[in-house]
């Protein structure tokens, strides 16, 4: 089948999207970009809803593909949803022009949902100003562009909360004075957007700060503090954890599997080990799979060895 044969499917409504098929949108040349491009407009709203989504699913499964110039033409469309989702799925890409794309998305897209995906999906430059691998000139603009979106009273309030979490990441001091002003602010949104900047800045300092929402009655907030101190991954937050893998909702407890395993220690290998022995289905898996990011974090190649014997068990049964 030929690229434009399979493009006029997409805009079929009664044809399936198989996954086979849709391998056809990876490494798009110029030429064939044009193609899927023209025929975009044609495909119908939830079509395009739901190949994007696919596009997404079958890229994070599979590192050989790469449906980056279909997310691109998504990037243009005209329904604000796939627009975040083509962000989504450009979560890898690292281009000048993406750079320069999710800038003027965040500050001239008409959906808040959009620009909220837009300053979110910034972080991963954030992280390269921080680590020195991206332009001066750039690390100014994307500190400035989030900086104006986080003090812009008139903004939506999820905007200026993504822009907050993906600026945690620069360790300025412009930086620590707005994640505390949100912090200790009213606005819940802005106090839990906050708590996750504070994760991504990977500074103990704001340890005291987490270890206070850790008996919030705000589950969301309880679940973005573990997920915080496990990114700061200091060991003397362990003892803090522990209440948390008994906590009411599974989702705080999952995080608080996870972080014990990105922190690390003998504290914190013993609770995992003796949650794994409890028998509970769901969060011994979560353990064993923190255990084994433990271990990898204390000696590398004992994830291969651990992996070996978890094969072997599993072959045995």
């Amino acid at each position: 089948m030929s690229l434009e044969e399979f493009v006029r499917d997409l805009a079929d409504p009664s044809q399936q999207m198989a996954a086979s098929k849709l391998t056809k949108l990876s490494g798009l040349d110029t030429g064939q970009a044009k193609v899927v491009e023209a025929a975009w407009p044609e495909i119908g709203l939830r079509q395009r809803q739901q190949l994007v989504e696919e596009l997404t699913s079958l890229a994070e499964d599979n590192v050989e593909l790469n449906f980056d110039a279909a997310f691109q033409i998504a990037l243009a469309d005209r329904d604000p949803d796939v627009r975040k989702l083509a962000i989504r799925g450009l979560w890898e890409n690292e281009r000048r022009e993406m750079f320069d794309g999710l800038l003027k998305l965040l500050t001239d897209d008409p959906a808040a949902a959009v620009r909220a995906e837009a300053a979110l999906a910034l972080g991963r430059f954030v992280l390269q100003a921080e680590m020195g691998t991206l332009k001066a000139v750039d690390a100014e603009r994307v500190e400035n562009a989030l900086h104006v979106v986080i003090e812009d009273d008139a903004e939506e309030v999820e905007v200026r909360g993504r822009a907050l979490e993906s600026i945690g990441g620069r360790s300025e001091r412009w930086v620590t004075d707005i994640i505390r002003q949100a912090f200790d602010g009213a606005d819940r949104r802005l106090r839990i957007s906050a708590a996750h900047a504070m994760g991504r800045s990977c500074d103990p300092a704001w340890l005291p700060r987490l270890f206070d929402e850790l008996e919030s009655d705000d589950t969301e907030m309880r679940f973005e503090a573990v997920g915080a101190i496990g990114l700061i991954a200091d060991e003397s937050a362990v003892p803090h954890l522990l209440p948390l893998l008994h906590d009411e909702d599974g989702e705080v407890q999952a995080v608080a599997v996870g972080a014990l395993g990105e922190i690390g220690g003998h504290t914190a290998k013993g609770a995992l080990e003796e949650l794994l022995a409890a028998g509970d289905p769901v969060l011994s898996e979560l353990a064993l799979d923190a255990l084994s990011e433990l271990e990898f974090g204390e000696d590398p190649l004992s994830f291969s060895v651990r992996g070996d014997d978890t094969d072997a068990k599993n072959g045995a049964s």
